[in-house]
């Protein structure tokens, strides 16, 4: 399990502030979701967390070290991310999974890949078929069994079902929720729909201009009648909406 701990960061690209002295705290277990306009700094914040984007000011802490301290490949072994669209290595759905654990020297056994397939409900005799034949939604789960074999306390979700259909969306959804039961893994997940955002998650931050505009739980954000208007907003791509409601 970790804890995330991250103090008044900020990011520039190109000379513009990308995220504007972002503060925040995920005890260890939680599912923060992330939410807020396209443009907002929510893959930009992920980015950061996982060393791929070099922090200006601030700081972040895992398990109360400072991730600058810790050697980068030692950072990724426990800071799982995955992204929109994952494009599977050449090989097998066994040599994909296995693919983390060969960089770090280490080799996967056929039964810890099967356990790892099963925990994303991905079948057996999918091992040995070529990656490249997978479905969308079979992609993304083989994407998460690749991050999981190297048991990672964190994990980073960038949209993860953005590009797949409602059935597909739904098989992502609940291999990560019972991957979290069964863990209690900390993950923090980038989302466009308040409705899965309502489905999966605990506490709710939103983000806009790379700003935090508020943190709370479902509930109180995301309630259809007494949410808060500004989080509800967002969901029509409302930016206008996000700064005349505060």
């Amino acid at each position: 399990m970790s804890k995330l701990s991250i103090r008044n960061l900020s990011l520039k690209r190109g000379g513009a502030t990308v995220l504007h002295d972002v503060s925040l705290e995920v005890p260890a277990g939680e599912l923060l979701v992330v939410i807020g306009p396209s443009g907002g700094g929510k893959s930009s914040l992920l980015r950061c967390i996982n060393r791929l984007n070099d922090i200006d000011a601030g700081a972040i802490h895992l398990d109360g070290r400072a991730i600058y301290d810790l050697p980068v490949t030692e950072l990724r072994r426990q800071v799982g991310m995955m992204f929109q669209k994952t494009a599977p290595f050449e090989g097998s759905v066994a040599d994909n999974i296995a693919f983390g654990a060969r960089l770090q020297s280490e080799t996967l056994s056929r039964d810890k890949i099967l356990t790892l397939m099963a925990q994303v409900s991905l079948e057996a005799d999918l091992a040995d078929k070529p990656a490249a034949d997978l479905s969308g939604g079979q992609e993304q789960r083989l994407a998460i069994a690749r991050a999981l074999a190297l048991n990672p306390t964190l994990l980073l979700l960038d949209e993860p079902t953005s590009s797949l259909d409602p059935i597909a969306t739904a098989r992502v959804e609940d291999s990560l929720m019972r991957l979290r039961q069964g863990t209690n893994v900390t993950m923090i997940w980038v989302s466009h729909s308040i409705e899965q955002a309502r489905r999966i998650g605990s506490r709710v931050l939103l983000l806009d201009e790379g700003r935090v505009i508020r943190e709370d739980s479902v509930g109180a954000m995301l309630d259809p009648v007494g949410g808060d208007k500004r989080a509800l907003a967002f969901a029509e791509g409302d930016r206008a909406g996000l700064s005349k409601t505060g």
